[in-house]
């Protein structure tokens, strides 16, 4: 009991002197009005949250953390300016990025030429982590990271050769010109990336171009909308490749359009309130707690935020921007978001979406097997399929 209440007052003494110092602020730029302020929100959520637990816990450095927010209004190309502001006037000591891979652009741009490091926190393209970075750093899990993902899964299934498919837009092209690139490297015979248009609902040229290469698996990335009309081709055409991935194949959307034919496909995912990564269950808690709602892959990527700068710092031991910096390039850490290393320009190299499966009606975790809740099952044949009950 005497050690209990000794330790509780110098908790106590830890957060009256956090607070009686000048308070660590940090600068975050996201919508707050206009048409991304909804979306945004969670991110907003999973920041204060963060900010509470700091402080509860003592601070930063003996000294309470202040969360300096400016609205860009949604307007992508006042992000840079406002960077500025949180800089120049503001004097913020630290910096989180904003909402985006185009927002992060321009705060990364404001990041470098004042010599400031900034928390990317959600910018996913690879043009974010431009040759030449030095003081940004990415949490998110980039683009990059979804093709490679699906790629291994296909190589350690044993599979020799895929068929890449991407919906006519800029995120799905880069992933899918990503894995193109690396499919060789793993061992994957891959063709070029087949695009397809907005809206399409016939993939049967698709399906012969793969039936006629040979390909083991079909790796997809678009819209849950897109996977659906891939199943309803497959089930018409007969076709059905060993391995079936498609981003949004485990969407509500994409079971509520197919029904039980969803079973079987895997879905691409960058965060799971149910994976068993380090301290999520404590973070999904916490979220629902204050804010009676669950967090999403915004607000997990919020937290990864704050929990990788709040890390660094304790390890720099300053606010010293340089030795922020070393601490941030060397740092292998893992969030609720998942592991956190990166390259000599700040982009992420251990982040690793999630592949799920439909198993029965259920969103079940396949890969990374450290995380599987259960074991992947071959996309099967149509004639063998038996309704669920």
């Amino acid at each position: 009991m005497r050690k209990l209440l000794a330790g509780l007052l110098l908790v106590a003494a830890a957060c009256r002197l956090a607070h009686a110092q000048a308070p660590i602020t940090i600068g975050v730029v996201m919508p707050q009005s206009g048409i991304l302020a909804d979306i945004a929100a969670d991110l907003r959520k999973a920041l204060l949250l963060w900010q509470e637990e700091v402080n509860a816990g003592g601070g930063l450095l003996g000294r309470h953390v202040e969360l300096r927010l400016l609205d860009d209004r949604s307007e992508s190309a006042e992000v840079g300016k406002l960077y500025e502001r949180l800089i120049l006037e503001h004097k913020t000591d630290l910096l989180i990025g904003p909402l985006g891979s185009a927002a992060s652009l321009g705060a990364a741009a404001v990041a470098e030429r004042n010599r400031r490091v900034l928390i990317n926190a959600t910018g996913t393209s690879r043009a974010v982590h431009r040759s030449g970075l030095r003081y940004v750093f990415q949490t998110a899990t980039p683009l990059s990271a979804y093709g490679l993902g699906a790629l291994e899964f296909a190589r350690s299934l044993g599979l020799k050769r895929i068929a890449l498919l991407a919906h006519d837009d800029p995120a799905s092209r880069e992933i899918a010109g990503l894995a193109r690139d690396g499919a060789a490297a793993l061992g994957l015979a891959a063709g070029e990336v087949e695009v397809y248009a907005q809206g399409t609902l016939d993939f049967a040229l698709q399906v012969a171009h793969a039936r006629t290469s040979g390909a083991e698996g079909w790796i997809a990335f678009g819209l849950p909308q897109d996977a659906a009309e891939m199943v309803k081709n497959f089930r018409r055409l007969g076709y059905a490749p060993r391995l079936f991935i498609a981003q949004g194949a485990v969407d509500a959307d994409f079971v509520k359009r197919v029904g039980q034919d969803a079973e079987y496909a895997v879905g691409v995912s960058a965060y799971e309130r149910g994976a068993a990564t380090r301290g999520n269950a404590q973070f999904v808690a916490a979220f629902a707690k204050k804010w009676s709602a669950e967090p999403g892959l915004l607000a997990a990527e919020g937290y990864a935020a704050g929990k990788v700068l709040e890390e660094a710092v304790r390890r720099a031991g300053s606010l010293d921007q340089e030795k922020l910096r070393e601490a941030l390039a060397a740092l292998e850490t893992e969030t609720p978001l998942g592991a956190y290393k990166v390259d000599r320009y700040g982009a992420q190299t251990a982040a690793r979406p999630l592949l799920l499966q439909i198993l029965r009606g259920r969103r079940q975790i396949v890969w990374p097997e450290a995380l599987a809740t259960a074991k992947w099952q071959p996309f099967p044949g149509w004639e063998s399929r038996r309704p669920i009950k």
